[in-house]
């Protein structure tokens, strides 16, 4: 775990405290827990490997999809 500085104001500070006094758990856990959701929202997300594995060199087909898939599951 690293070791950081995280500066506030006054009030933001007294607020976090009293949260974290009502869940019975350390204001500095509280930080770490929001950082972690912060960055898993806002972290670029990555594309699947297979993401573009398989191009056909075709750039119509969602414009033909319904004639492509015409009769698809029929016996």
């Amino acid at each position: 775990m690293q070791k950081t500085t995280v500066y506030m104001d006054e009030e933001t500070y007294r607020r976090l405290k009293q949260i974290a006094r009502g869940r019975g758990r350390p204001p500095a856990e509280m930080v770490r827990e929001a950082v972690a959701e912060y960055t898993v929202r806002h972290a670029p997300r990555r594309k699947a490997r297979s993401v573009g594995a398989f191009k056909s060199g075709r750039r119509d087909l969602g414009q033909r999809a319904e004639t492509l898939l015409a009769g698809l599951g029929e016996d």
